[in-house]
């Protein structure tokens, strides 16, 4: 009698699982892997904005970095939208992905030769800018790939 019960639980458990895989879609990311990535992203561009608001730059060096920022991140997003693009066969001009790949060289190198020329900042902000700056980079990289792969999935339907 109790092996006719739990066969009644197992199958109860099987179907909640089977209800639960079936609402995330094929391809589409984890809800934790979304989180991480938003989260990656908050923190990365929110210490890099806190730590401008809170230094002692002059406003036109506080200036310089924020669009530094703002380049990096359309840069990669663009970057990353070319790459996939091409790779799932969908059209993009050569002009279009060149640029892309030169826009996001071109802000991480103005990164790089800003921080290394900046005589106010100790190398520990140096250092605490250049992390923040990657982090969000690669975080808008993973946000725009998670979005894209959640659309297709549920095109898919």
């Amino acid at each position: 009698m109790s092996n006719d019960y739990e066969v009644v639980l197992d199958k109860e458990k099987q179907n909640e699982l089977k209800k639960m895989k079936l609402e995330r879609k094929e391809g589409e990311p984890t809800s934790a892997f979304k989180g991480a990535s938003w989260g990656a992203l908050l923190v990365g561009v929110s210490a890099y904005l806190i730590g401008l608001f809170n230094s002692t730059m002059q406003l036109n060096e506080k200036g310089y970095y924020f669009a530094i920022l703002i380049f990096g991140l359309y840069s990669a997003v663009s970057l990353q939208k070319a790459v996939r693009d091409k790779d799932e066969g969908i059209p993009v001009t050569g002009i279009y992905y060149g640029i892309s790949w030169v826009a996001l060289i071109v802000s991480i190198s103005l990164m790089a030769i800003g921080l290394y020329n900046a005589g106010s900042l100790v190398l520990s902000e140096k250092g605490f800018y250049g992390m923040a700056f990657v982090l969000s980079l690669f975080a808008a990289i993973t946000v725009q790939k998670n979005i894209r792969d959640s659309q297709r999935a549920r095109e898919r339907d």
